[in-house]
């Protein structure tokens, strides 16, 4: 929103905005290192929308549909779930409709080759781990 002499204002929803995503934010800060790309790519987006994401100061909201997704990469304990969830109904009321469920997912495991070099080892796990997350998208929209 802006005023009349063109600057950025804020309401009471985008502070309610910014919670929930200190809240991640605090939580991802937590974890280990290449959390925050393991959920772009099981997001199927790119790591610079995980840093809109939780980045408070940026007022895009989080789609309701990567919640699931955002607890079962981050592995948010129960408390931090809960505070991100009361934060994220004041931002959005109604949108998250239905409780919360988890999101059920099974381990597999895909062996590769190791090419001799651990850049291009992270490199491929990473492209597996992608074309993984793009192909449980693609068969839960045909199914």
């Amino acid at each position: 929103m802006t005023n009349d002499a063109g600057q950025q204002t804020h309401d009471s929803g985008d502070s309610n905005v910014a919670n929930y995503k200190a809240i991640l934010r605090r939580a991802l800060d937590n974890r280990p290192s290449g959390t925050r790309l393991k959920l772009a790519a099981a997001l199927g987006k790119n790591r610079s929308f995980v840093t809109q994401i939780t980045n408070p100061a940026y007022l895009v909201p989080i789609p309701a549909k990567h919640v699931a997704i955002i607890f079962e990469v981050c592995h948010l304990s129960g408390a931090e779930r809960a505070a991100f969830l009361e934060a994220y109904g004041r931002a959005h009321p109604g949108r998250l409709r239905a409780p919360h469920r988890e999101a059920r997912t099974r381990n597999i495991t895909v062996t590769v080759p190791d090419l001799g070099d651990d850049k291009k080892n992270r490199s491929l796990e990473q492209l597996v781990v992608d074309f993984a997350a793009r192909l449980a998208r693609y068969a839960e929209s045909v199914g």
